[in-house]
């Protein structure tokens, strides 16, 4: 006989008697990450019983002060770009971030967190159209997870840590040539603006962000220094190691303040600085792939090819941690072992090439045999 299977999951088949003698029904139950107990009214399977036992088990949405569902992807986006974590990232971050994570509210905005499943994080990465859309939107969901679990309480699943990144076979960003930097050079004559711009962000590995806002105050002595604004992180670096750049802040007027200004005299926002130093580089007919940020990376390449440590690029670049900078110097590391490599093959280093490999070698070797 099998056994009868229970109507109300979660109550047990004894009620609890409490100091009066009465007898009541408890629910402890949890439902994706959902923890219940309570006591349940009313005589066992009664009308008034079952009320209790559904409004329980899925209780009515209750709104936030913003009007969104607790528990729900609205809800815990609207907590998150409300907080200081966010509010504290640049500006430059916070825009496309908030824009990222509008597209997942009006995607899945009221669906719970509990709710989703591996194969809807799947299909909604399969969507973006690219392995780099389809990796950003996994790790803004992942973040979502994050933040729901430390500052809402959340302890359902995180079905985000099942669902594996895109495989992304570029490099990213073009990073320049030498035979690039040279063309630039040649097109834009020292003095000039754009030959300042190349020069900065060669030399110091500042990103546009970082380069469009440099000026006198950026000179500290015999160096010059900033703080990068996506990390936090400063980089100082000596002028008298970077003699290009050094010749061209000296050409810089003395009454001007910024490096870069428009010819009305007023600063370049991160987007006009880069549509501007990509109009200039349009302009010496380097390929389009050529950008500001891939003459950062070219900044970081030659460091590497000259044998600089991963924490030496990684303080070059202000990043916080050697990961991304580990791959320009295993790169690095490449090129060198294929160099050594193929200096092997030098049938000069053979000392025994005269003597092992003429002629006579054969007629040797069968003399041998014929003992």
């Amino acid at each position: 006989m099998s056994k009868r299977k229970n109507p109300f999951p979660g109550v047990g088949n004894k009620p609890t008697v409490d100091r009066h003698g009465g007898k009541r029904w408890r629910l402890r139950k949890t439902i994706k990450g959902r923890k219940i107990d309570v006591y349940l009214a009313g005589t066992y399977g009664s009308a008034e019983f079952r009320a209790e036992y559904d409004a329980a088990v899925s209780p009515p949405a209750v709104t936030s002060a913003s009007g969104a569902v607790p528990g729900t992807f609205d809800h815990v986006i609207t907590h998150y770009l409300s907080g200081k974590g966010f509010k504290s990232l640049e500006a430059s971050t916070r825009k496309p971030k908030r824009g990222r994570l509008d597209a997942i509210r009006a995607l899945i905005g009221t669906a719970r967190l509990a709710d989703l499943e591996p194969y809807h994080v799947e299909n909604l990465m399969d969507r973006k159209g690219g392995p780099e859309a389809a990796n950003r939107l996994h790790k803004e969901l992942g973040e979502m997870y994050r933040h729901a679990q430390k500052k809402l309480g959340y302890n359902g699943p995180h079905p985000i840590d099942q669902v594996e990144r895109r495989k992304i076979k570029s490099t990213g960003f073009h990073t320049w040539t030498d035979e690039e930097v040279q063309q630039y050079r040649e097109h834009h004559p020292s003095g000039t603006l754009a030959r300042l711009a190349l020069e900065l962000i060669l030399g110091t590995g500042a990103a546009r962000q970082d380069a469009c806002a440099m000026g006198r105050q950026n000179i500290k002595g015999p160096n010059i220094w900033y703080r990068r604004g996506k990390t936090g992180q400063d980089v100082t670096l000596p002028l008298n190691l970077l003699p290009e750049l050094r010749h061209e802040l000296r050409l810089v007027p003395s009454d001007q303040a910024l490096f870069f200004v428009h010819s009305k005299g007023k600063q370049f926002t991160v987007e006009s600085f880069g549509n501007w130093f990509r109009e200039q580089c349009e302009a010496a007919e380097l390929p389009k792939v050529c950008r500001a940020h891939g003459l950062r990376k070219h900044g970081a390449t030659r460091l590497a090819e000259r044998g600089a440590t991963e924490f030496q690029v990684m303080a070059f670049l202000a990043h916080k941690d050697p990961r991304e900078a580990r791959r320009y110097v295993q790169a690095a590391n490449r090129t060198k072992m294929v160099a050594d490599g193929l200096a092997l093959l030098n049938l000069n280093n053979l000392s025994n090439y005269s003597e092992g490999l003429d002629n006579t070698t054969p007629q040797a070797i069968e003399k041998e045999r014929k003992k």
